[in-house]
């Protein structure tokens, strides 16, 4: 893989202590990433993979159960991204520092990262050396971006837009529970689908899905569906179903 330099920034969070085993969670729906990631990991005398899981969902628990000192967080996943399940890690697991892991640079997505809590933010086609040296970085108190992040746009602006109050529009408006069920619905679940995956009733997922299309000013299915593809919630090959669904 093609080496990348890093851009480390300083942030107000303690550092790590020197010498310890770095604890760390790995969360992506690709087994063989998941398993490539565990190798090099693992590889690393001072590094230790306490739990690999395939969704956000799934990444929530098991940072409330493990507590890791990092986790590296896919994106892109079905059911919960990688954003909101960072959102949720941050609150059940403060002391845990997640690296987000991307398959392309994004401005966008980029800034919703930092937000979200996390602390860095690596290309996939990073080399061993770069993930290492992320991991090492975060888990001391610092930040990390790679430095691919910087070609086509202006990362420092990235960073102080992001530190910046947000003002709660479209999906920042919407709750916890509400941006779930909004990337459900955008992957073509039904509301007893929802339902059954997040083991709520179907009337309270109605409720939800109102809530959603009053705060996003949505008419219609098709008006979330666009709504969340534009805004990165979900990607197009996660959209099949729900557009076909629609058309028909």
């Amino acid at each position: 893989m093609k080496r990348t330099s890093h851009i480390p920034t300083r942030t107000g969070h303690s550092p790590g202590n020197a010498g310890a085993t770095i604890r760390v969670l790995l969360v992506d729906d690709h087994v063989v990433m998941r398993q490539a990631l565990r190798m090099l990991i693992e590889s690393q005398p001072d590094l230790d993979v306490v739990a690999e899981v395939e969704n956000g969902r799934e990444a929530v628990l098991a940072a409330d159960r493990h507590h890791p000192d990092v986790v590296l967080m896919d994106v892109v996943m079905p059911g919960l991204n990688g954003l909101e399940a960072t959102r949720q890690v941050r609150r059940t697991s403060p002391a845990s520092r997640v690296v987000m892991l991307s398959g392309f640079v994004d401005e966008q997505q980029l800034l919703e990262s930092i937000r979200a809590g996390a602390s860095g933010y690596l290309v996939k086609q990073s080399d061993v050396s770069e993930l290492v040296l992320a991991i090492h970085t975060v888990y001391r108190g610092n930040s990390y971006f790679s430095s691919a992040l910087s070609e086509g746009f202006d990362l420092a602006e990235v960073l102080y837009q992001a530190r910046q109050p947000e003002q709660r529009m479209g999906a920042d408006a919407l709750t916890p529970r509400e941006r779930e069920v909004l990337q459900l619905i955008a992957e073509g679940y039904t509301n007893q689908g929802i339902a059954n995956e997040l083991i709520i009733s179907v009337k309270t997922v109605e409720a939800h899905k109102s809530h959603i299309m009053t705060k996003l000013h949505a008419r219609t299915r098709t008006d979330l569906i666009r709504y969340a593809l534009r805004t990165g919630i979900v990607h197009l090959e996660s959209t099949n179903d729900a557009i076909h669904a629609v058309a028909s």
